[in-house]
């Protein structure tokens, strides 16, 4: 009998989208499911929570079903966190995949997210990460009025505040997650399934970041009073061990559970280990991002590495060589007193760029 797979309670009907930011515009994109259409949010993400009706004029521009709105607007702070998810979501999947032929572009995203494909599962594994990720930080930091630190024991909130050691509250911002999303029925379609599978690896590479991290109180530096608290890990490590589980990620079919008569993902055995829940998982083969399509602008014109990722980045067509001076500073002295000084060298350096055809 196969062991039937952890299923978040958000899976049939809801997807996070990937969220991106629009370079000309600092205004971002945000989809929370995968029939809404994507809209605009105004501004970049301030650690200052809206007031008045700027809150619910923020709720308003989001794409989100009028149960969402409800809660948006009873929750001043919310609004504010989605734009930071916004934010985290783009700037590490960029990064992670900035070497690559695919390099998180925003050109192709509502095509690829139709598909089934390694991008895809990744896409909604790190939304649902920077979304865990950004309620936690913002119950801790006091942007929600909703939540405070996490529940550790032997610490009041109030002093958590003071001495600067409130924790990130990972359990509230895993429940309010799942309350936000919507709690429905575990769908037999196997492409539900695989978003379901893949939004909750986000949330487990968050939780596996979370930390216990203390701090002595006491004269002389003494620890003769220690206050700990939970801590997450920074956003980049969670990013950093999606692209692992991207790299890895297993290609998934639909088998009948023979106990319950239930469909569920299986991938092919492994090392003697069956499918995982850490396991990124898709249904279809990725093109090759390549050349312009309906997924991607293509790899050209895209910087690359002479002696490193040239050959692959480029698809073999090769890669155009220019000469670029740049301005640095160089020769410096420190003058009494608290004063340096430099001088402005110019420097040749060799830029490569993928050829176009």
């Amino acid at each position: 009998m196969r062991s039937r797979l952890p299923v978040p309670r958000t899976a049939c009907l809801f997807r996070i989208v990937a969220l991106c930011i629009l370079l000309s515009h600092t205004a971002a994109y945000f989809g929370l499911t995968g029939r809404e259409p994507l809209v605009f949010l105004p501004g970049p993400f301030s650690n200052d929570a809206p007031t008045g009706k700027a809150h619910l004029k923020q709720c308003e521009q989001m794409s989100l079903t009028r149960r969402q709105k409800r809660m948006c607007r009873r929750e001043p702070g919310l609004a504010e966190t989605l734009r930071e998810s916004v934010r985290l979501s783009l700037l590490e999947c960029r990064y992670q995949f900035r070497n690559e032929r695919w390099n998180c572009s925003l050109d192709g995203r509502g095509s690829l997210l139709k598909r089934a494909f390694k991008e895809t599962a990744f896409l909604l594994a790190v939304s649902s990460a920077a979304l865990t990720h950004a309620l936690a930080k913002a119950c801790s930091s006091g942007r929600m009025e909703r939540c405070t630190c996490d529940d550790s024991p032997g610490i009041q909130h109030r002093e958590a505040w003071q001495w600067g050691v409130c924790g990130d509250n990972l359990k509230y911002s895993t429940k309010f997650l799942k309350r936000f999303l919507g709690q429905k029925r575990v769908s037999k379609d196997l492409r539900a399934q695989m978003d379901a599978h893949n939004i909750n690896v986000g949330i487990r590479a968050v939780k596996s970041g979370l930390k216990t991290t203390c701090k002595c109180h006491g004269v002389s530096g003494s620890c003769a009073v220690r206050t700990c608290w939970k801590q997450l890990s920074p956003f980049h490590d969670t990013g950093r061990l999606l692209k692992y589980r991207y790299d890895s990620a297993v290609r998934v079919l639909s088998v009948t559970n023979v106990a319950t008569g239930e469909t569920e993902l299986a991938g092919p055995r492994r090392h003697g280990q069956s499918l995982r829940a850490t396991d990124l998982v898709y249904l279809e083969d990725s093109p090759s991002f390549c050349r312009p399509s309906r997924y991607s602008p293509g790899t050209g014109g895209r910087s690359c590495t002479k002696d490193t990722s040239c050959q692959s980045l480029c698809c073999g067509r090769g890669y155009n060589t220019a000469v670029r001076l740049t301005s640095l500073s160089c020769h410096c002295q420190v003058r009494w007193c608290c004063h340096v000084e430099c001088q402005t060298c110019v420097r040749e350096e060799e830029v490569y760029t993928c050829k176009n055809a």
